[in-house]
């Protein structure tokens, strides 16, 4: 059991160390930080999102929301639409020059998700989804975060 937890944790911390490192590499001409990542992403592919929205997609609490969203406002990634003074409900969108980042953090994470998964087959790929998903929820119970 003791070598089973070892395996489990040293490859999700090693992969997500990868995940962290890669953002931060492919992004270091952009001025952007793994975190700020997600948030084009997901941008880029919805095309509009509340913050709330973009909130949940990108699992981080609104107070790191907050400070994402205010350093790609202030650089010219987004632009906020406002919901009758409710900043919370105010939809996100992208500037040009966030949609042109955004392309290309699309783009990187297409091909980087190709590699990484070549050596499965498309059955593989989905037992592998399918487990890891059912891991997270059985942790977010335990843990109570949901």
């Amino acid at each position: 059991m003791e070598e089973r937890f070892y395996v489990f944790t040293n490859h999700i911390n090693s992969i997500n160390r990868s995940i962290r490192r890669i953002k931060n590499f492919e992004m270091k001409e952009y001025n952007l930080k793994s975190p700020h990542v997600s948030c084009l992403y997901y941008l880029y592919r919805m095309k509009e999102l509340s913050i709330k929205e973009l909130t949940r997609l990108c699992d981080i609490d609104k107070a790191a929301i907050s400070r994402i969203l205010d350093f790609l406002l202030n650089n010219g990634f987004i632009v906020l639409n406002k919901y009758e003074n409710k900043s919370y409900k105010s939809t996100i969108l992208l500037t040009d020059k966030g949609n042109e980042v955004g392309k290309f953090i699309s783009d990187k994470i297409d091909s980087i998700l190709k590699e990484a998964s070549i050596a499965l087959t498309l059955e593989e790929r989905t037992i592998l989804y399918k487990a890891l998903d059912i891991i997270d929820n059985r942790l977010k119970e335990r843990a109570g975060k949901e």
